[in-house]
């Protein structure tokens, strides 16, 4: 690998458009040297964009290249965990967009395949990433916001996926709430430092259809230590644009994101702490993706100690119970 991790990415949709392949086709200590997409043609032109040297439609023929060190999956949502599975197998390391499984029983198989053949396996959290959460993340583990409490967090969106696979549970394995509230669930519980759950309660509102997902839910989640959690995200919201927030509550200080806001208790007063400085030159969202994929090619070059994503197991066991409480219409204790 002296001369960059050389990295393939699987799925040329939206997100790999956006930031895996643009991203890595620049990343200093990597080198893009393949795509693969079962529309032949479109990956063969954004190889040629891109200066990729080769293009496939076939995983398993991708698979077979020699020159590859690692994998992004970037395919829909049920394509993952075989598509995971696969490249380790072939004893390549990987960094799958989410989910890593549609359940939980999946992400135990990921995860001990990785193990097996002690490789880097990282899921595509990228908000975790975000300056502005790391800077967030840092008041709470130094205890300048006291104990949390509590964190509320949604995203509602005008436009629905309309006809494309995020909206047929077979190919996605959830609407709205796999999409938009599973990375919200994730981020809550990394920044509580991943709480046992208690008990939870969901509603949810279908679309039209036997195979259809969800366009709306609301959830609400308690932990050990006092910690609530609430989410409301939606496909169907009636408003004039997007709304997207994330608040956590401690019991000396409050937080808040896009922007960053941290206001503290100082003998007796609530005073803005919030972090200054120049603005940021790009999104927070194409920021976080940049530093995730950076990770990524440094666990794998050895730079920075490997850990794999052991907690999605329990971050997905909260989403089926999230799942099976909406359908059931009754509260769930863990």
């Amino acid at each position: 690998m002296k001369d960059g991790v050389r990295i393939a990415v699987v799925g040329s949709g939206a997100i790999a458009q956006i930031t895996h392949i643009p991203v890595l086709a620049k990343m200093r200590g990597a080198r893009l040297v393949a795509l693969c997409d079962n529309d032949g043609p479109k990956a063969r032109a954004l190889a040629d964009r891109f200066e990729v040297p080769n293009s496939f439609t076939d995983m398993e023929e991708l698979l077979d290249l020699e020159e590859l060190d690692a994998v992004v999956v970037a395919t829909p949502n049920h394509l993952h965990e075989p598509h995971v599975l696969s490249a380790l197998k072939r004893k390549l390391h990987v960094l799958s967009e989410r989910p890593l499984a549609l359940s939980s029983r999946g992400v135990e198989r990921a995860l001990a395949a990785a193990q097996k053949h002690d490789l880097v396996l990282q899921v595509a959290h990228n908000h975790r990433f975000r300056s502005d959460v790391q800077a967030l993340s840092q008041f709470l583990q130094n205890g300048e916001l006291g104990q949390l409490t509590s964190v509320h967090a949604g995203s509602l969106l005008v436009e629905r996926p309309g006809d494309s696979w995020r909206g047929r549970k077979a190919e996605a394995g959830g609407g709205v709430f796999l999409d938009q509230g599973f990375p919200l669930l994730d981020l809550a519980l990394w920044l509580a430092n991943f709480p046992e759950p208690v008990r939870l309660s969901a509603h949810a509102r279908k679309g039209k259809g036997a195979n259809a997902t969800e366009v709306a839910m609301q959830l609400f989640l308690e932990c050990a230590g006092g910690v609530s959690l609430t989410f409301d995200v939606s496909w169907a919201y009636v408003g004039e644009e997007d709304r997207w927030w994330f608040e956590v509550h401690g019991t000396k200080g409050s937080g808040r994101l896009s922007p960053l806001r941290v206001v503290k208790e100082i003998n007796g007063r609530h005073v803005n702490v919030s972090p200054s400085g120049a603005a940021a030159r790009e999104s927070p969202f194409l920021q976080s993706y940049r530093a995730e994929l950076a990770h990524f090619v440094a666990m794998v070059r050895g730079e920075v100690p490997v850990k794999l994503p052991l907690e999605q197991v329990r971050v997905h066991r909260i989403l089926e119970a999230a799942y099976k409480a909406a359908e059931d219409g009754k509260e769930i204790r863990f």
